[in-house]
């Protein structure tokens, strides 16, 4: 499994997935999940995905393959399609059409297989938006009320979010919000892990501004959780009923 959240504020978008995949305890592996699609300056798509290796590893390179295609149109390019909600569209309709054919392929074995994605992105002129990809290909989008989207193992680290984030929230302490989402995540539960990649594209210049990659044993993110824990702690001992 895998742990996703997309942020979607005034000031810009903030991004953070692990990078665990599972297939039983005994067979762990690190995969990457988030993917950037850039025109720096013009365009930026970033996609998270969650689920099925299977399925979003070819999904992901189909959609590659339409962008890089001579041929490609507005309708089967990503960076071609006109709007984000054009974008959301094509992605959803890729991913569907994926679940689908290893779907088909299971059904032999009484199986099947599921995955979803969270497509995030703004193009030159047009507003920031943030979509949540369903395995069917329908999706949903952020909004002023809820300004963030996870995938995966999600329900440890959204007590955190709708706490503290909102769209004026800064991009520094969206930050601070997904690293500790993530972090209440890692200790719940085993099927997500490090490394994780952080992607942050501030609104209105359609690139990804500032990348990491946060490796196991990384110092600043052991700080950030030991703060929060002790933080925790103090107000728990504060609370009197």
């Amino acid at each position: 499994m895998t742990y996703c959240v997309g942020l979607l504020l005034n000031d810009g978008m903030v991004l953070l997935s692990d990078t665990r995949t599972n297939a039983g305890l005994d067979n762990i592996a690190t995969y990457r999940k988030m993917f950037t699609f850039e025109d720096p300056g013009e365009r930026i798509v970033v996609i998270l995905t969650a689920g099925s290796l299977s399925i979003t590893q070819t999904t992901v390179a189909e959609l590659r393959e339409a962008i890089e295609d001579p041929e490609a149109t507005p309708e089967t390019s990503i960076l071609l399609a006109p709007t984000m909600l054009k974008v959301a569209e094509i992605v959803g309709n890729r991913l569907a059409r994926v679940r689908q054919v290893v779907d088909d392929k299971l059904a032999a074995m009484r199986q099947g297989a599921s995955a979803s994605m969270i497509v995030a992105g703004q193009r030159k002129g047009g507003a920031m938006r943030m979509f949540l990809i369903y395995p069917e290909g329908n999706f949903i989008e952020a909004t002023e009320d809820t300004p963030f989207l996870q995938i995966g193992e999600h329900k440890y680290g959204k007590p955190i979010l709708d706490r503290v984030v909102r769209r004026s929230t800064s991009l520094a302490d969206a930050q601070k919000a997904v690293l500790l989402s993530m972090d209440s995540t890692l200790r719940s539960n085993l099927s997500v892990g490090m490394p994780l990649d952080l992607a942050v594209i501030p609104a209105g210049e359609c690139r990804v501004a500032f990348t990491r990659r946060f490796e196991p044993g990384d110092q600043d993110f052991a700080r950030i959780s030991a703060a929060w824990s002790k933080a925790l702690r103090d107000s728990f001992a504060k609370i009197r009923i």
